[in-house]
C-alpha cells in the first residue's frame, strides 16, 4: 500500500526563489471530481496529469489530514492528453519548483489561471510526527484546509475566494 504523508503550507516570502533547482510546469484534471467525493459517491480522487513528455495516474485516498493513501502509475502522453481533453471536468495548471533546503525538499507551486496568485510548499515526510526544517519564508500550515486540495481547487478556483477565506 502507498502511503504519503504530506504538510502543506502558504509561503511568507520569496526568499525560495534563490534555492529553485529546477522547475517544470504540470497540468492535471480529476476522472474522480470534488462532487463525487462530498456527496460520498467515491471514496479516492482519481488524477491524470502531465509535465513535458510525462503523464501519471494518481489515485489518493478522500481522507482529511497529512496522511493518505497514494497510489501513481506512468500512463501513455497520448492517453492523458485524451483523459484531459475529454473525461476531466476541469484543468488545473501550475509551475512547480522544486527547493532543497537543509536536506528537506520542499515542491513549491505557483498556480496559474484561475488560481493564480496562489503559491504553496508541500513536503512529503517519513512520519507524520517527523521533524523538518521550518525557512523564514515557509508560513502557516494550511495542511488539514480542503479548500487547498488541488482537487478543490477546480472546483472553486483561488480566485473566488473571499478575502476572509484568503487569510484564514
Amino acid at each position: 500500500m502507498g502511503i504519503e504523508i504530506e504538510r502543506k503550507f502558504l509561503l511568507s516570502g520569496d526568499g525560495w526563489r534563490g534555492l529553485v533547482g529546477r522547475s517544470e510546469t504540470i497540468a492535471q484534471g480529476y476522472l474522480v471530481d470534488a462532487g463525487a467525493i462530498a456527496a460520498g459517491h467515491a471514496k479516492s480522487s482519481v488524477r491524470v496529469r502531465r509535465s513535458g513528455e510525462r503523464a501519471w495516474l494518481n489515485i489518493k485516498s478522500a481522507t482529511l489530514g497529512i496522511e493518505r493513501q497514494e497510489y501513481e502509475y506512468p500512463i501513455p502522453l497520448d492517453d492523458a492528453e485524451r483523459m484531459l481533453a475529454d473525461l476531466c471536468d476541469g484543468l488545473l495548471e501550475k509551475h512547480r519548483h522544486h527547493v532543497m533546503f537543509e536536506g528537506a525538499h520542499f515542491e513549491i507551486d505557483e498556480f496559474l489561471g484561475a488560481n493564480a496568485g496562489l503559491v504553496v510548499a508541500e513536503l512529503e515526510l517519513p512520519a507524520a510526527d517527523a521533524d523538518y526544517p521550518r525557512p523564514d519564508w515557509l508560513g502557516r500550515e494550511v495542511s488539514h484546509q480542503v479548500r487547498y486540495y488541488n482537487l478543490n481547487l477546480i472546483a472553486r478556483p483561488y480566485m473566488q475566494w473571499t478575502a476572509d477565506e484568503r487569510e484564514s
